[in-house]
């Protein structure tokens, strides 16, 4: 509740064609709050134009202007005050009117007391500034959220280049040295390179998928399946993988091109890289099929599976189902967000040993 103290800071503003009320209005509450009174529309708006009241009150049945209307008027320019009508009992249609019309926060009847009016007065300031403050908490995470990005994006993609560029020094490294030991040091240096160029990548497309609008494209799926296998050879090797394809589309299906590039790269990336150790190279079906109303999307292997009480956590970010493979625990979680926009569905089957199958549906956007 507001304090004693602070009443005086309470700003109250009370329109009324009737001198005496006003009169009335402003010796009854002028001990205790910053009390101003206006007879006309007119004279109200330059009080509020003026200082700014936080509660104002109106009366209902006033000549030239409603109290409906004015409170209408005043909340397309001046939003922030709180609203109080003063009205009859027989007003009832008035009230409902200033409900949806005003955007009142309550009304008293007359004849009003002022034990009533001062409770009323509290409460709205009370309410005034829990507004303002929530108004504030509100502009100081759009801030932080702005900047965050801003940091996201100018972080990965300045990380990108150099990461490209080592990685390039390391191959023709590779090439030109002979000492066995020495190429074996450039190897794990290229690997640990690779991840986080992955890592970085997954941050750019999170941060992408977050702020991308949707933008629906026609979508041959044997092409984008190709494209996206290109470019996950040079980070898991096209020696590391076989890859079965499987792919019925005799029908134009239109979809977010981008995301489901994501989903696609998330998912043949994890089931290559989480192949068992005794495994010379990871098996992966991938199966795609589409019709008029969507495209269902499977992606198996034959790798080490998920525990079981793990299944519900894979797609939480960070989580690592094995302490044993260093991936970066964000790459399910960015497919979860992607399928989101794409008003998709994901359903996990795994077996520990017997591999991991994820089963994808996404409608059609014809």
């Amino acid at each position: 509740m507001t304090s004693t103290l602070s009443k005086k800071n309470i700003r109250v503003l009370y329109l009324d064609d009737e001198e005496n009320n006003l009169r009335s209005f402003k010796a009854a509450f002028r001990r205790e709050y910053d009390v101003y009174i206006a007879n006309t529309s007119e004279a109200a708006f330059n009080i509020i134009k003026s200082v700014s009241p936080q509660v104002i009150f109106s009366d209902q049945r006033m000549p030239v202007t409603t109290g409906v209307e004015f409170f209408n008027a005043v909340r397309q320019v001046f939003p922030d005050p709180v609203r109080i009508l003063i009205t009859g009992y027989t007003d009832v249609n008035d009230i409902i009117d200033a409900i949806n019309k005003g955007h009142i926060y309550r009304y008293i009847t007359k004849p009003w007391s002022e034990h009533e009016v001062r409770v009323a007065i509290d409460n709205a300031f009370d309410l005034y500034e829990t507004r303002r403050k929530l108004e504030q908490k509100v502009e100081e995470l759009e801030k932080s959220n702005h900047e965050l990005n801003r940091f996201i994006y100018s972080a990965s993609h300045d990380l990108r280049a150099p990461l490209a560029s080592s990685l390039g020094v390391i191959r023709v490294a590779k090439m030109e040295v002979k000492d066995k030991l020495s190429k074996e040091y450039f190897n794990k240096i290229e690997t640990s390179v690779k991840k986080l160029d992955i890592f970085v990548q997954n941050i750019i497309n999170y941060y992408k998928n977050s702020k991308k609008g949707d933008e629906h494209v026609e979508i041959v799926f044997a092409d984008l399946l190709e494209d996206v296998l290109e470019s996950l050879k040079s980070h898991l090797g096209s020696e590391d993988a076989q890859i079965d394809l499987e792919i019925e589309q005799q029908n134009k299906f239109m979809g977010d091109e981008f995301r489901i590039r994501v989903i696609l790269s998330n998912l043949i990336s994890n089931a290559v890289k989480f192949k068992k150790e005794d495994q010379d190279k990871a098996r992966v079906a991938i199966s795609i099929k589409s019709d008029l109303e969507k495209c269902f999307i499977s992606v198996k292997d034959q790798g080490m599976g998920i525990l079981e009480e793990h299944i519900h956590k894979v797609f939480h970010m960070f989580f690592k189902s094995s302490s044993d493979h260093s991936g970066s625990g964000i790459g399910l979680y960015i497919v979860k967000e992607a399928l989101g926009k794409l008003k998709g569905n994901i359903e996990v089957k795994s077996k520990p040993g017997s591999g991991t199958e994820f089963d994808i549906t996404i409608p059609n956007h014809l």
